[in-house]
This record gives structure tokens, sequence and C-alpha cells, in this order.
């Protein structure tokens, strides 16, 4: 009964956390190095991610540094990251790659607030599917006489504060994510 709550439990916490992820990849006006993490350049014949093949720095709110640790790849950084189309087009000055991340306008703010309503709700319906298959645990549990009725409706109870708890903060951040980014 405890291990289909804590299984229940450390999937919905998995699901917020990859709803905050997909939060760090969005492009807000501002610098952010989690948005490097899927562009690969090929090196050394395997495709690597940028934050592995040298350091990534945030100077200022608007601009990202990055340093190969083996210079002779900064044109294939450059390359991969144009062809990832990330909208930032990047200068090279033979030593680091700059990414200057242009101001917000308006409607890109209203779409990247429309994304981040998306990707709650894509967490929330995640939620709502966890809960859904504890249930069902817990329903199984009953009819093979494990667990008796008021366990069952106890365990009901226990799952839905639970999974209350989850939508209310997932609500929470992504009300923080808005905000930052229609502040930006």
């Amino acid at each position: 009964m405890k291990q289909v709550f804590n299984d229940c439990q450390d999937k919905m916490k998995k699901s917020v956390d990859s709803m905050l992820h997909e939060f760090g990849q969005l492009k807000a006006g501002r610098a952010n190095p989690a948005i490097l993490d899927k562009i690969t350049v090929e090196y050394y014949g395997t495709a690597t991610p940028i934050p592995q093949i040298g350091s990534v720095s945030v100077p200022e709110a608007r601009t990202l540094v990055i340093q190969p640790w083996d210079a002779s790849i900064l044109g294939d950084i450059e390359k991969a990251i144009l062809k990832a189309d990330i909208g930032i087009n990047p200068t090279n000055d033979g030593k680091v790659i700059r990414l200057i991340f242009p101001s917000l306008t308006e409607e890109r703010r209203k779409d990247l607030a429309k994304e981040i309503h998306k990707i709650s709700e894509n967490a929330k319906v995640a939620i709502r599917n966890i809960r859904r298959d504890g249930m069902d645990k817990y329903k199984d549990m009953k009819k093979k006489s494990e667990i008796t009725e008021d366990d069952l409706k106890a365990c009901e109870k226990d799952m839905q504060d639970l999974t209350d708890k989850f939508i209310k903060e997932i609500d929470t951040h992504t009300q923080a994510k808005e905000k930052e980014i229609m502040t930006v």
C-alpha cells in the first residue's frame, strides 16, 4: 500500500522536474545555458553536447559565452548552433563564441506564455495519469482482498491529496515563469 503511494509520489516529482527542465530551455530574452544542452557537436567522432566540450558562462543578463577547451572546434560549434535554429546568431572572435539574446517583443512574450501553459498542462495530465494508475493498483489490491474497503477509501483520499499538492506546485511554478517572461 505504502509502496504504491511512494512510487506515485516519485513519478509525480519527476513530472514536475521535467516541466521545470522544459521551462529552463525556453528562450526568455535572458541568457540561459540550458538552451545549449540539446545541441551537439561532432567531436572526435562522437556527438557531444556543447557544455561538455567547453565552459559556458553568462557574463551579462543577455549574453552567453562559450569557450571550448579545444579552439580548433570553434567553427563546428558555430555551425551546430546555426543548424539547431535557436533563433540566435553566434559571433565567433577566434577564442570564444558569443550568443546575444535579443529583447523580447510583446508578441513573443505572449507566445512564450502560451508555450509555458502548454508545458504546464502536459505536466498536469501526467500527474493525473499517475494518480489514475495508482488508484487502479489500489482497486486491484481491494479485488484481491489485500486491503479493506476502508483502506481503499483512505488510499484514494491520500492519492487525491498528493495529486492536489503537485498540481498546486505546477501552478506556482507556471505563474512564476510567466511573471518572469512578462517582466524581462
